[in-house]
């Protein structure tokens, strides 16, 4: 492994031999300037020669942050890798919060800094028409970068996965908000000539997400056994209905009903 460094009118440059295109099997040479001085460059590129040596060595590149998410990564992990409505909540994330504020950033740039700023920024101030975005939807957003960061390491843009160690800021944890028993049952009592009262009945008895009562089938529920089994969720990713496996294991799972859901989904299927 050889290295030099040269000054490039008022800056310095290092140089250094990279390892051969992998497809093509041609010499690489990697640079990086803009360095004051030729103490500060040769100091960067014994850094270089070193990551070299340990495997974590990245060719210098320009590449934004931003055009690595819209060209690379979110074509990349299209479904069958994501679900269709997590793909189009990454698409819509970068979009509308991350190429506007990061995208202009070199990849290789980022900082843990910058993207604790970034969620500061986005908790206080994130929503267009003014106010801040839900806590969730800022960690949505920290998942999403470190899942890209995550493969951008794995693909050899960035040495390290900057998102990994950036803090979310304090206060995250949003404060749930709950009817009592007084305003469910009004509810209940409310909606029990509408059709979908079997539905209601079920998210208010078993606490099922909306995706596993609308992909619910019969094969699915035991009425004599008094148990329900939501396997196939269903979900609208722009005005398109996709059928998918539940998210975890904890969602493959078997929910006693109560006799009164029992009797309300008896009186649906006969209906």
């Amino acid at each position: 492994m050889r290295g030099s460094v040269r000054k490039r009118g008022t800056t310095w440059t290092w140089y250094l031999d990279a390892p051969p295109d992998p497809l093509t099997g041609k010499r690489r040479q990697a640079s990086k300037g803009g360095f004051r001085t030729k103490r500060e460059a040769q100091q960067a590129l014994n850094e270089a020669l070193a990551r070299l040596r340990d495997g974590t060595f990245v060719q210098p590149s320009q590449l934004t942050l931003g055009n690595f998410l819209l060209e690379e990564w979110l074509p990349a992990v299209r479904p069958p890798r994501v679900r269709p409505s997590t793909w189009e909540s990454y698409r819509m994330n970068a979009k509308t919060h991350i190429v506007p504020a990061l995208g202009h950033l070199p990849l290789q740039r980022l900082t843990t800094a910058q993207l604790t700023t970034f969620y500061r920024f986005l908790l206080d101030h994130g929503r267009r028409g003014g106010g801040g975005l839900a806590a969730k939807t800022v960690r949505n957003i920290h998942g999403e970068l470190h899942a890209a960061l995550r493969d951008a390491v794995r693909w050899g843009h960035v040495a390290r996965n900057v998102a990994a160690s950036a803090d979310l800021p304090k206060g995250m944890a949003p404060e749930m908000h709950v009817w009592s028993p007084e305003q469910l049952r009004a509810f209940l009592d409310h909606a029990r000539h509408d059709r979908l009262y079997a539905a209601w009945l079920l998210f208010a008895t078993t606490g099922m997400r909306r995706g596993e009562v609308a992909g619910l089938r019969w094969p699915d529920v035991d009425l004599d056994a008094g148990r329900i089994s939501p396997r196939r969720p269903r979900v609208v990713v722009n005005y398109e209905v996709h059928v998918s496996e539940p998210k975890t294991a904890k969602g493959r799972r078997s929910l006693a009903l109560d006799p009164a859901t029992v009797a309300a989904l008896r009186q649906h299927r006969a209906h």
